[in-house]
């Protein structure tokens, strides 16, 4: 279903029906943003770790020494997963608190009790976990030796995974080997305004991480194929993000075009790090539209033919971070060696799209679907897992949040319009996020959470806001019906 490539609206008129039968209703969150316990019995340190004490990098110089402190606060966290009715619960384990060096040369078991603990707190209250390998926070060990730009990372990602296999393997089901590797690709490397802060080579090494991003999911992938899924049966997967994009004027075909290139592009170095040696292989897709060519193209890393055996096919579903549209335009960069530049487009909003506390989150629902239907269409119909969704607010404290409400309402009930009125295999939903955290580079500023964290208060109380209450009756009846808007 697409608009025709005319701007979204902000309303549509609501589906009333069931989600399917088994649907997994879940929020997420990250170990950086929540767990604090920064040092706390044998952790390393993270390259956030070191970004964020780091002065300028971070929103009035906060830090995730602290967080949520929910390294210390499980039985806090998994009262809020209760009040919230979600059968599932995303969350990340932080690499250097388990392996300080990001090697095996010492596992840390301290830092594995931590997890066991949580997930053994998570099945006893009847929710179960999804757990990522990898959210963001490299051991620093491992960036003092090249970080992702060192081709040795696939054997230490895969070392890791393995790690954590054998430790939670028999109670975890559901595993996310890298979020957003888009954005640990150009946010981190190109841009460097995420840890950890490279921005001077953004025409070579975002493409070279996203090359050993990808190359290190396949690893993660095989070791659990080949030695834990007869036995423990779950299922691995990679989280991807990307934005809807509409052409900025639907009556110019350079913009047209401009707004498929940069969806594309959004999904291409995601999935296959831009090498054109490589068709979407961790999907499905037969026969892919790939425009896009960097104009330097030795920057691009190509993958060997047995790289791309290798990669091809792992994956057991398509895990989906969303959460707004933009207008895209046609945009000749000349010389500048960048993805702006290799994508070929620029971007802004519509100004009469409802704003959210994040200057680049507008909402705009529409594009939810629109951006499913494209993944079905491009992508052989997977199975697809929203991983992320969600929208943020800046007031310091409001319970009363209302304007989330109006974004979970219509954005779940564009996955349930995707779902029975499109046919896509939607089989889960997590919201970002469970509570208010460190929202990496901008600090405590942007709040996304359902529970508001006093952080006036030393024992960091998790308040429940409005929107709790309008998201567990969502998961209690698994369906929209009249009813809720009498919220």
């Amino acid at each position: 279903m697409r608009n025709n490539g005319f701007p979204l609206p902000t309303e549509e008129e609501m589906l009333y029906g069931h989600f399917p039968e088994g649907f997994i209703w879940s929020t997420a969150t990250a170990a950086y943003q929540i767990e604090g316990a920064w040092r706390a019995d044998g952790k390393g340190l993270s390259i956030w770790d070191k970004f964020a004490h780091t002065a300028l990098k971070i929103s009035q110089d906060e830090n995730g020494d602290i967080a949520c402190d929910s390294y210390n606060k499980i039985a806090e966290d998994i009262n809020s997963l209760k009040t919230l009715r979600v059968n599932h619960y995303r969350f990340s384990i932080s690499w250097p608190r388990i392996m300080p060096d990001g090697t095996t040369r010492k596992i840390n078991e301290a830092g594995l009790n931590y997890y066991h603990r949580l997930v053994d707190a998570l099945l006893a209250a009847n929710i179960k976990p999804q757990v990522t390998l990898y959210h963001w926070d490299l051991p620093q060990a491992l960036q003092d030796v090249g970080g992702w730009e060192n081709d040795t990372i696939v054997e230490r990602f895969r070392d890791y995974s393995d790690v954590v296999f054998n430790s939670l393997g028999d109670k975890v089901k559901f595993w996310i080997t890298i979020n957003e590797p888009y954005n640990v690709a150009m946010i981190g490397h190109g841009y460097g305004s995420a840890a950890p802060g490279i921005s001077f080579r953004p025409g070579t090494a975002p493409y070279i991480v996203a090359h050993n991003l990808i190359k290190a999911h396949a690893e993660a992938w095989h070791v659990y194929n080949d030695k834990y899924r007869a036995k423990h049966g779950g299922i691995v997967g990679i989280t991807i993000n990307s934005d809807w994009a509409e052409p900025r004027n639907p009556y110019k075909q350079e913009d047209v075009d401009a707004a498929v290139r940069v969806v594309q592009v959004q999904f291409c170095s995601s999935t296959i790090s831009a090498s054109m040696t490589v068709l979407l292989s961790l999907t499905r897709t037969k026969n892919v539209n790939l425009f896009f060519i960097p104009r330097n193209s030795s920057r691009l890393v190509e993958f060997t033919p047995a790289e791309v055996a290798r990669i091809k096919g792992t994956h057991d579903y398509f895990g989906f971070n969303h959460y707004t549209t933009v207008l895209a335009y046609n945009m000749d960069y000349k010389n500048l060696e960048h993805y702006d530049a290799d994508r070929g487009a620029g971007t802004v909003a519509d100004r009469t799209w409802l704003d959210s506390g994040s200057f680049w989150l507008k909402v705009t629902p529409v594009g939810f679907r629109n951006i499913l239907n494209f993944i079905k269409e491009e992508y052989g119909d997977p199975p697809i897992y929203i991983t992320e969704n969600g929208v943020s607010e800046r007031e310091s404290m409001n319970l009363n949040d209302v304007h989330r409400i109006h974004y979970y309402d219509n954005y779940i009930n564009q996955a349930l319009k995707a779902y029975l009125l499109d046919g896509i295999d939607i089989r889960g939903y997590a919201a970002w996020t469970l509570m208010d955290n460190l929202e990496w580079a901008t600090g405590f500023d942007d709040k996304f959470g359902f529970f508001y964290v006093n952080r006036s208060d030393p024992s960091l109380p998790r308040i429940p806001k409005k929107s709790v209450w309008h998201y567990a009756t969502i998961i209690n009846y698994n369906r929209y019906n009249k009813k809720e808007k009498q919220i």
